[in-house]
Order: C-alpha cells, then structure tokens, then sequence
C-alpha cells in the first residue's frame, strides 16, 4: 500500500516537473520516470556524516553566494516549517538527493529533461534519432550513478591497480599485518624500529609507492606513541621498593594503572583489527562474494584516528610528568584537561579521577583525622619532627611545589590549618572533642568520614568540606584555650606583673626590693629575691588572684658583669606552659622581658623622684637650723634649695608624663584593642596574630623599636642623670643632716682627726655649710646643663619618629612649647 502511494507520488512529481518545462511535453517522460526510480532505489552510501543543519547551512550559503539572497530566505523558511512538521524525523535524505542533483546538473549538459535535474533522455538529432556518443562519455549527470554498459571504468580500475602492483614488492595485506605489529611496538618482517631515527618505518630497498610509505608511516606514529607509554610504565613498575629515591608514590601508581587501563582498550581494539586483517582485500574485478570486513591501509587509517588523538594525549602526559611525584604530577596533567574537545575532555576526566583518588584521600585524611598518610612525601603538607611548643608554628608546612593547580592556595592554607588544629588538640591539649566536630562537618555537607569520598571534579564539595570542617574544629579548639586553659587569664596577668600594671604590687616591689638590688649584683641571692617577690604579693591586692597564676611568676636574674648592680640584673618572667607556650614562645617572652626592662627602670627613675621629694619636703626644709640662721647662710640655703627644686619638678614633669603615656596611651590602648581581637579570632592563627600586632605596638610605642635606638639613648641618658640627681640629693641632704645634728651636738660619727668638719664651733659649722651650699650650687648647674641638653635632645627626636602616637607624647611634654623656643633661642 505504501510502496504503491510512494510509486504514484514519484509519477506525480516527475510529470509534473516534465510537464512544466518548457518544450517538456514532447519528452519522453517514461525515461524519466525510469531514471527517477533507479535513483531512489540506489544502495549508493553518501560519503558525508548526515548531518541536517550543516548541509541546510550550506544550501543557503550557496544561495546567497550565488546572487539569490531571497530564494536563500525562502529556503530558510521553508526549510524550517517542513522540519516542524516532520519531528523526529530526519530531513537530511531529502536534502542531501536535491543537493547531489542541483550539483550534477551544474556539470552537465546545457539541455536536461528536468529542471535543476540531469538529464534521463539521450540527446537527439535533428532527424529525431538519437546521436552518437562516445563510449565512456558522460550523459548528463546521470552516468555518475548510474552502471557503466561498456565496463570501462572497471577496466580503467584493474589497470591502474596492476599498474601499482607492477611498483611494490609488498602486497597491502603484509604491510597492515606489519603496522598492526608495530602499533604494538613489535617489529614486523618490513615495518622495523629504528633507533637512529627513534621512528618505525619501511626500509629504504624495499619498493613501494611513495603514497603507501606515507601511510606507514602516518600509521606507525600510532606505534611510536604507544612505545614511549609503555616504556613510562614499565620505567615505574619496575623501581625497587628498597631505592627510597626512585620510589613510585601512590599518584604514579594509579597514574600508570590508569594508562595500562586505556591500553588494554587499545588492545582489545588492536585484537579486532588483526582478526579483520585476516581476510583478503578484494581488488577490481574480484568475486563481488568478499567479506565487507576487510583491512586496508585507508581503513585502518579511519580505524586508529581517535586511537592516535589518545596514544598521543597519554605520550604528552607522559612527557610532562617526568621527574614529577605526587601532587605535581596531579597538577601537570590538570594542565592538560583544559581542552575544547568533548572526547580529549572526557577521556582526562576519566584519567585524572583515577590519578587523583590518592590525592583526595590524604586531603580527607588531613582534614578529618589530622592524619598525613603519605609515605612517599607526595602531599603538599609535610610534618616535622617539633617539640610541643613549635608543633603550630613549625609543625607542619606546605609545600608548592606539592600543591596541585586546581587547589587554590587559600584553599590549601585552610587545609592546612584544619589538620593542625587537630593535631594542636591531640597532642597540646590533650583533647578528643575534634573527632565529633569532623563527624559533624562531613555530615552537614552530606559527604562520609570513610575513603572514597572525594575526587576529582568535585572541588566545590571539597572545599565546602574543608570550610564547614576548619569552622567547627577551630570553634572547638578556640572553647579549649579560652575555657580550659584560660588564656585571657593570663595574658592580663601578664600585663599586671611583667608590664607592671599592679600599681601596688610594683609599689610594694620597689620598697622591699630597692635595698637589696642597690647592691653588686654577684651579692645578691635569686632566693632571697624570691621571698621578697612573695612578701610583695602577700602586702598587695595581687593576694587574691588564682593561685596557679601567681605561682607562674617567678624572679630571674639576668647575665651580669663585675660593675653591675642588682637594678640591672633584677627581672620577672612569667612560666607558659603546654599549650599556652604556642603562644608565649621563647622569642615572645624575651619581648617581654625587654619591656619589662624598660619600665622597670621607668618605675626605678620614678621611684627615686618620689624618694627625692621626701626629702625635700616643705616641713623638712622649714624646720632646719640653717633656715633660722642669718641672712647670708639662709639666702645660700635657700638659693640652693630652690635650684634643687627648680630641677627636680623638671625631671617629675618628664617623668610623669613619659610615664602615663606609657602606661595609659601604649599598654592600656593596646590592651584593649587586642582583648577585642582575641574575642573576635575565629582561630588559633588569628589569635597569634592579634598577639603579635600587640606586641609590636608596645615595643613600637615605647620607643624599643630597631628604628628608635637613637631617641632610646637619649631616653636612658635622661634616666641617668635623674638617677644621679637622686644619688647627689641623697648625700647632700645627708651631709646638712650630720650639720644640723653637730649643730645640737648629736652627731652621730665620731671623727678623731684633728681640724675635720665635724670639729669646732657654730662658726666652723657655718663656714662648712656655705662650703657645702657652695658644692651644692655647682654641681646642680652641672646637672641641670646635661639634663636640659639630654632632654632638648629627646624632644627634638620625637617628631622624627614613626608612629602617630608619640606626637602626642610631643604635645604632652612641651604643651607650652616652653622647650621649643629655649631651642630656638639658642
């Protein structure tokens, strides 16, 4: 029924097309019908991929090209509604027929009997019988499908193909049996390996067509290929475990098991086109009875196309992993994944998810137990042999020449510190709770705690693992240190005993340690020190803090020489044990105990000052003999008194402000700004950052900086002179003390010598005051010139220096400005 429909439609058309040319109804429409269905019924296989929208594509560029832009629309349109019509059915049949036609017609004959179709009928004379033609000649377009009656294109084959035997020595079927070899890295009996040339190829005195040779070799690239991948394999498989430098690491086994996976898919292929070569290639002329599954040349050409495009991938992984272990070699081949091609992309898919299994292994390892299961030191985190306190800074480190390309390197620094913060938890503080913080990490990301996991192409779980993982891990471990072990505690009770913040603790401190530390420093016993520490305690507010805190502070007593005294040597140190040492390293505490140096010898000077003061006090001063005595020794007495006065608020002014800006505008400011850092860290790198930043603000701001040591020379001058003020006042007021008690007659040393101070009368006693007041005098202007220059000096630096904060230091000195213009005058 449908044959019959098919039958009638074809009529149809062909009369129509007959009818409709001009002079058409005189032709013979019957030949053309004839042709119509010799065509249709043709088993002729095109030679082109079918493939609709490319060939409607072509059409219409033809049209366009052609000077035809509206017939190339119309034919768009059309062409698009008929498709809509028949889905899912294909148009391509029915294109490529008109195409073939429309093409053989524009190489015909003038004349045809169908418009835009070759020509059916033979041309005739004008007599009306049909004209003579050359054998072979073509008629029309219609002989190019059609069978040739005289058999002279089979003729014109078999004498071309005995002509090309008459030229090789090598039948077809010996050279595919010997590519076929050589695609196996076999010599062949003509197709050889030659080192020379590192290529497979015919030898020179065997004689073949230049084409052939050609071929072989184009098909024996396959080979080469195929040889230098099996050698990568063999050169691995066959390391010795024992030669640790040449070991294979787990990335190069499955890249190799990889490899050899696609290899045995080569073989099977190789398999089934040695049993295709087995039978004989029919030649023209031959027995039509021959197989259809026969083995050329060409055909094995098509055979191994995307066989080659992947022998030659895996030749350039190959190459570029050479002298590559673990996480670089996953990151050369990534390189090459990048690829435009659907097939080159999902045949490096399939590779790199089998070469970087034990990559994500170890990561999942790292990030969920702590664990670095790498033996041949292929991950790109690798661990130390550190002591406890080293274990977060030095512990562990990343290697990058490790790191593969598709982990990012904030992403491997977060990987990184999940697993230390494991191992900070183990190990450190002696704590489990990490195991249930990853347990939960790996179930609200939806991924498992066991192998396999992770792989390739799954970066974004991987990394929501890591981040969910170091989120829950550092809050545990943050709980620990805050919790546990109280690290706020003591870093404030640091800041109150080695940064001398107790006011009445350090008070204290000075009172029942100054006399001991005005002693050579090769005197003084550490012990006796401490039991002094601890009567300061017992007398100050520090009495009532925690036990385990004050047990930390202890007295330490630092290299001496012949000359020093116990003021230079005299230090508190502060006992960080596991894991607060993390933070309070040894590099760290000796900070500390440079600041605590300093202001220790702050406190020193201002003591000193307050010990001066007393001794000048008003009613001390009022109630001396020498005030009620006449007008000359008294306008002396007083003369040198004011002077000693004059000075002494001088250096209390300097002293006083110098030290509140210390003690509020550095330690306090910087205290706070890092208890609001150490509340904010979200983990333990952030905590030893914010540490540090503290650090460094105190040392900056108080002038202990490696770019402040010249304003910190000027500094120490000053406190020297205002030390040797206070030794001065000490042994002048001593020596109007012994005065004043001779002059009652209660002198408490006895002197023998005859003619001494000590000796005669009031106007003995009076002549050696004024020689004293004299003294007095002199050496005052003598300290007063080096204090006033050591302190032009200081001020002059301090706008040269830094940090912003010492500018107010600058306006809190010389807020009169009283300074700048005794400089400026000069």
């Amino acid at each position: 029924m449908e044959d019959h429909q098919t039958q009638d439609l074809v009529k149809d058309l062909v009369l129509r097309l007959v009818s409709g040319e001009p002079g058409g109804g005189g032709r013979d429409a019957g030949g053309a019908l004839r042709f119509a269905h010799r065509l249709l019924s043709s088993r002729l296989a095109p030679a082109v991929l079918p493939d609709e929208h490319a060939l409607a594509e072509s059409i219409k560029r033809r049209l366009a090209a052609s000077g035809r832009p509206d017939d190339a629309l119309a034919f768009a349109d059309l062409h698009s509604k008929l498709s809509a019509r028949s889905r899912p059915a294909s148009l391509w049949p029915l294109l490529y027929l008109l195409d073939s036609l429309s093409s053989h017609r524009r190489g015909a004959a003038a004349s045809s009997c169908l418009p835009n179709l070759p020509t059916a009928a033979p041309p005739t004379t004008s007599a009306g019988k049909p004209a003579s033609r050359v054998p072979g000649t073509p008629l029309g377009g219609v002989l190019l499908v059609s069978k040739d009656p005289d058999n002279i294109r089979e003729i014109a084959l078999r004498e071309y193909t005995e002509l090309v035997l008459d030229e090789t020595e090598v039948s077809e079927a010996a050279l595919v049996r010997d590519v076929l070899y050589a695609c196996q890295g076999i010599d062949g009996r003509y197709v050889r390996y030659d080192k020379a040339s590192d290529t497979y190829d015919l030898p020179d005195a065997v004689r073949v067509p230049r084409s052939t040779r050609t071929l072989v070799r184009k098909l024996c690239e396959v080979g080469w290929l195929f040889r230098k991948v099996r050698g990568f394999i063999s050169d691995n498989v066959s390391r010795l475990p024992s030669d640790s430098a040449t070991e294979v690491g787990t990335v190069a086994q499955a890249f190799c098991s990889a490899l050899q996976e696609e290899l045995s898919d080569y073989y099977k292929l190789l398999a089934v086109l040695e049993s295709y070569s087995l039978n004989p290639i029919p030649t023209p002329g031959s027995d039509s009875g021959v197989s259809g599954n026969y083995l050329s040349l060409r055909r094995l050409v098509v055979w191994l196309a995307e066989p080659a495009v992947r022998m030659r991938l895996m030749a350039v992984l190959v190459d570029g992993c050479r002298g590559l272990r673990g996480g670089g070699m996953a990151g050369a081949i990534h390189g090459h994944a990048q690829h435009g091609d659907p097939m080159v992309q999902d045949f490096m898919g399939r590779l790199l998810r089998r070469v970087c299994s034990p990559l994500f292994e170890m990561v999942r390892s790292w990030v969920l137990e702590g664990e670095l299961e790498d033996v041949f030191g292929e991950f790109f985190i690798v661990g130390q042999p550190v002591k406890a306190e080293s274990l977060w800074r030095e512990g562990y480190l990343i290697q990058s020449d490790m790191l593969p390309t598709f982990i990012s390197p904030v992403l491997a620094q977060r990987i990184l510190r999940t697993g230390k913060s494991i191992n900070f938890l183990r190990v450190c503080c002696d704590d489990n709770g990490w195991a249930e913080a990853a347990t939960e990490a790996a179930a609200y990301v939806g991924t498992t705690t066991s192998r396999g996991g992770l792989g390739y192409g799954q970066i974004d779980a991987l990394e929501a693992l890591v981040v969910e993982a170091a989120k829950r891990i550092d809050q545990r471990l943050m709980d620990v240190i805050h919790k546990r072990y109280r690290f706020k505690d003591h870093c404030l009770a640091i800041k109150r005993y080695l940064l001398l913040g107790q006011g009445d603790f350090v008070q204290y401190l000075m009172d029942v340690v100054g006399p001991e530390l005005s002693e050579p420093a090769n005197r003084i016993s550490s012990f006796h020190l401490a039991g002094l520490l601890e009567t300061a305690i017992r007398a100050s507010d520090a009495q009532i803090d925690d036990r385990d805190i004050l047990d930390r502070i202890k007295v330490k007593m630092m290299d001496h020489g012949d000359g020093d005294r116990g003021w230079d040597v005299f230090s508190l140190e502060y006992d960080a044990r596991v894991p607060l040492d993390t933070v309070f390293t040894a590099s760290v505490m000796k900070m500390y105990l440079k600041i605590f140096n300093f202001l220790w010898k702050l406190k020193r000077v201002d003591h000193s000052l307050t010990g001066v003061w007393k001794t000048m006090k008003p009613n001390c001063i009022v109630s001396s003999p020498f005030y009620k005595e006449g007008t000359s020794i008294r306008a002396q007495f007083v003369s040198v008194l004011r002077k000693c006065q004059v000075l002494f608020n001088e250096m209390n002014h300097f002293v006083t402000n110098f030290q509140y800006y210390i003690m509020f505008e550095v330690l306090e400011i910087s205290w706070a700004r890092f208890s609001e850092e150490m509340d904010a860290a979200k983990d333990l790198d952030d905590l030893l950052m914010g540490h540090d930043k503290y650090l460094t603000s105190i040392v900056e701001k108080s002038l202990l900086g490696e770019r402040s040591l010249g304003i910190l020379r000027n500094l120490f001058a000053l406190f020297d002179i205002i030390l040797q003020f206070r030794s001065h006042a000490d042994r002048w007021f001593e020596r109007i003390y012994e005065l004043q008690l001779r002059g009652k007659g209660k002198s408490k040393t006895k002197s023998k010598e005859t003619g001494s101070w000590l000796d005669g009368g009031r106007k003995a006693m009076i002549q050696l005051a004024g020689e004293l007041f004299r003294k007095m005098g002199e050496d005052l202007d003598s300290i007063a010139k080096d204090y006033t220059a050591s302190l032009d000096s200081f001020i002059s630096q301090l706008p040269l220096q830094q940090h912003v904060d010492l500018k107010f230091l600058l306006f809190r000195l010389d807020f009169t400005e009283y300074y700048s213009r005794v400089s400026s005058s000069k």
